[in-house]
């Protein structure tokens, strides 16, 4: 009984969206969920999917929070 957890920032796709809409969230466990089938022939219905939404003060790269990243990374291609 496999268990996937995903973890994503808190954020949608289209200006003004804070979170992943719920197509968004159907298609990422279909598609980890046929990754296990595919490579590891786990059956579909024992199959778990857990997705974590992390805000984006709340997950950190390059010693940054997200936001601070993406504007230090923004600052630096202008």
């Amino acid at each position: 009984m496999p268990i996937v957890t995903i973890q994503v920032t808190r954020e949608g796709h289209t200006p003004g969206a804070n979170a992943v809409t719920a197509e968004e969230k159907k298609q990422l466990i279909e598609g980890a969920s046929k990754l296990l089938l595919d490579v590891l022939n786990k059956p579909l219905d024992t199959t778990f999917v857990v997705i974590q939404e992390v805000d984006m003060d709340n997950w950190g790269v390059g010693g940054m929070t997200v936001p601070e990243y993406r504007r230090h990374k923004q600052a630096k291609q202008s």
